[in-house]
């Protein structure tokens, strides 16, 4: 935890004078809606109940430097996306991919984090280590959300491009399908490297990575269409970019809570 006590300083000392040129939302509340089941972005912390989580440090920061209030909301993964859409929330976030498709319905922020595709699988597997060989065997499983980045890879840059391929085991959660993975119900989880490299640090040698990295994915925040809010948080994104906050909240989320800190 030293090693985030130091960068916390040295970003709020650059923070601050950075922070003086960035808009002023005049302490205005904004409803952000998330899903809590996507660690380390958003989740519930099992020892306090609370939900925490790499986003929830970017969202308060962005809220302290443009200075607007932040109501918190929860809805499903599949219900996010039109629910933001319709101006129900304010900003949708839960690591949504920036895709050409989502674009048509909401706005997104630039990119606040790049990830590759990953396949997680049991630490013991030994029936398929890359892609190929995966499908290869019908018999193996893959866990997906529907509409996810991971279900359209899973079907269409590793099975054979059907939808209804009943080899894609939907679950509600990405944590649901986790734990599918864990209990063998299914064989192989598709995530970005961040979150899979979580899992894998906390899982004392019960998950590992295999294969190629799949793609890339850029994350941003989403919003209803037009909405005045997008400007502001893409000119906070650049000044945390700017001044090594988001570099910081990568040690924190992806050194320190991977190692159990």
């Amino acid at each position: 935890m030293k090693l985030f006590a130091v960068l916390s300083a040295a970003v709020l000392s650059a923070g601050a004078a950075v922070a003086q040129d960035l808009p002023d939302l005049g302490g205005r509340e904004v409803v952000v809606v998330t899903e809590n089941a996507y660690p380390p972005l958003q989740f519930i912390d099992p020892s306090s109940g609370e939900a925490v989580g790499w986003e929830y440090d970017a969202m308060a920061e962005i809220a302290d430097r443009l200075n607007f209030t932040v109501a918190y909301e929860r809805t499903s993964w599949d219900a996010m996306i039109p629910a933001v859409a319709e101006g129900q929330y304010d900003i949708g976030m839960t690591g949504i991919t920036i895709r050409e498709d989502r674009a048509e319905v909401v706005d997104f922020s630039d990119t606040y984090m790049t990830s590759e595709m990953v396949m997680l699988v049991r630490g013991d597997e030994t029936r398929f280590d890359d892609a190929a060989s995966f499908a290869a065997d019908p018999d193996l499983l893959v866990a997906a959300q529907p509409g996810t980045t991971p279900f359209y890879v899973a079907v269409y840059d590793v099975l054979d491009g059907d939808e209804a391929n009943p080899r894609v085991q939907l679950f509600e959660t990405f944590g649901a399908g986790v734990q599918a993975l864990r209990t063998g119900d299914v064989d192989l989880v598709l995530t970005d490297g961040t979150a899979g490299n979580g899992y894998v640090e906390a899982s004392d040698g019960g998950l590992k990575i295999v294969g190629e990295k799949l793609g890339t994915e850029d994350f941003g925040f989403i919003f209803p269409m037009g909405s005045d809010l997008v400007e502001p948080i893409n000119a906070a994104i650049a000044s945390m970019e700017a001044d090594g906050t988001l570099d910081a909240l990568n040690t924190r989320w992806f050194l320190e809570y991977k190692l159990g800190e």
